[in-house]
């Protein structure tokens, strides 16, 4: 459950980097959106690993 959650948030954060790379804001801000996304899918992948 957890796991699908996580997946819909990283697609609302990759869909808020590209939002704010075609409002022209700075790099750092799509770049931090990005890594948030990814740490998201990282989190979403553990917890479909056994034992948890």
């Amino acid at each position: 459950m957890w796991s699908v959650v996580l997946m819909g948030l990283a697609g609302v954060l990759v869909g808020g980097g590209i939002s704010f790379h075609q409002q022209k804001k700075p790099l750092w801000v799509s770049v931090s959106f990005y890594v948030l996304a990814g740490m998201s899918l990282l989190a979403a992948y553990l917890l479909t690993l056994p034992g948890n």
